[in-house]
């Protein structure tokens, strides 16, 4: 299946959004973020789930990723 060029701006513009949410929520550095969630498969859940965790609040999403990267080896220590 064929993702539309608009879709692709919709999945880009959440990942950078959760990104940055994701940093501020846990008190990192936005490239922090964006390098801890890349080592331990957060980019890649929110990514493959976007569309389901676009519907959670902001702060529930950003526990999901959490989550994720926890069960992958991530600490925030």
């Amino acid at each position: 299946m064929k993702i539309s060029d608009e879709e692709k701006r919709i999945r880009m513009s959440y990942t950078n959004f959760m990104i940055h949410k994701f940093a501020e929520t846990y008190k990192m550095s936005k490239p922090r973020g964006y390098l801890y969630l890349k080592q331990y498969g957060g980019l890649d859940y929110i990514r493959e789930h976007w569309w389901a965790l676009h519907t959670y609040n902001q702060i529930h999403s950003a526990r999901s990723v959490l989550e994720v990267c926890q069960r992958n080896g991530g600490s925030l220590v």
